[in-house]
């Protein structure tokens, strides 16, 4: 199949060397606003090299990735949509609720499939939990703890336009926790502060920040996050039941070292960078996307998914600002 890719930074690269790899995908098509960029991508991965949206969309493409700047995906998933084109967008929908709600509002009457980028439901261990929790195999949960640790903050100009840590980096938190469980959050309380980079407190965010959610069957989920981890990236989740307990991200590369006496765990270098953490789970889900375009499975992570995850992000900033707890009701009628 034929494939194009809007946006050639950081993650649209890393797009298209994925994507040039997979048997599904017979040839690119790319397109950026920086005309080198997009050069840089067709040297490399052979891909064919379009001056807009509309000359990818016109070059006859099966599927579209769409990796742009936040602000652009929402006029990019319509245009997709409106061309008959299915297509996958890195989260989130858009720079607010209001506007992703509104794409939804536009699609939801589609036949044309949407997939949005959460990709640590693509990840092994995060499926095997998943399948652990709905087999029954931990009996009932009563305690999930969710961590995402980065190893440096981001620049200034990204932090700038981020939305706020709960929006930009614990969102992927709150939606693995309703995947993995299969339950909706409907209360949170947030708290934060700004032990690091000066830049992340000047633009009103917090570099470090704890939340408590309350699941719809009363599971209680602990949610920890910061900008700054000087060992390195740390994702885990710890689902604890009265049968069983599970963890995920306990491996070897683990960036935490054990103050116990004799004890080697874990005993290879730290996982350093997103990339290199969910390499095989970006494969899996742009895989996942091949076959979405193919029509023979439906979109693994909808508009619907990410807005729902969104709405826990907006209520964890909400009790941050406010210090308060926070229905997530609340924030869905502001």
């Amino acid at each position: 199949m034929r494939i194009g890719i809007l946006g050639l930074g950081r993650i649209g690269a890393f797009h298209a060397e994925t994507l040039s790899r997979l048997d599904a995908v017979a040839s690119l098509v790319v397109a950026d606003p920086f005309a080198d960029a997009a050069r840089a991508a067709a040297e490399r991965f052979g891909a064919e090299v379009a001056d807009s949206p509309e000359a990818v969309l016109a070059a006859g493409v099966d599927g579209i990735v769409v990796a742009a700047a936040t602000d652009a995906h929402p006029d990019l998933i319509l245009a997709a949509v409106a061309a008959g084109v299915p297509v996958f967008c890195e989260k989130p929908v858009a720079r607010t609720m209001a506007e992703g709600v509104k794409v939804l509002q536009a699609v939801q009457d589609s036949d044309v499939a949407v997939q949005i980028g959460y990709n640590r439901r693509f990840d092994a261990a995060f499926a095997a939990a998943r399948a652990a929790v709905r087999a029954g195999e931990l009996g009932t949960l009563h305690t999930v703890r969710a961590t995402t640790l980065d190893p440096a903050p981001p620049p200034a100009a990204y932090i700038a336009g981020s939305g706020g840590i709960f929006r930009d980096c614990a969102v992927h938190d709150f939606d693995i926790i309703r995947w993995v469980t299969g339950r909706e959050v409907t209360e949170v309380y947030a708290v934060g502060g700004n032990r690091g980079a000066a830049y992340i407190e000047e633009a009103g965010d917090a570099d470090t920040t704890g939340a408590v959610l309350t699941l719809d069957d009363g599971t209680i989920a602990v949610v920890s996050n910061s900008r700054h981890n000087g060992r390195g990236y740390d994702v885990r989740l710890e689902l604890h039941g009265f049968a069983d307990s599970l963890a995920v991200g306990l491996d070897d590369k683990l960036p935490l070292r054990s103050a116990e006496p004799g004890v080697t765990f874990p005993a290879d270098s730290p996982h350093a960078f997103f990339m290199d953490r969910f390499a095989a789970a970006y494969r899996a889900e742009l895989a996942a996307f091949t076959e979405v375009v193919a029509g023979i499975r439906p979109s693994p992570c909808t508009i619907e998914d990410a807005l729902e995850a969104g709405w826990i992000a907006e209520a964890c900033t909400r009790s941050l600002r406010e210090h308060r707890p926070v229905r997530v009701a609340e924030v869905r009628t502001a």
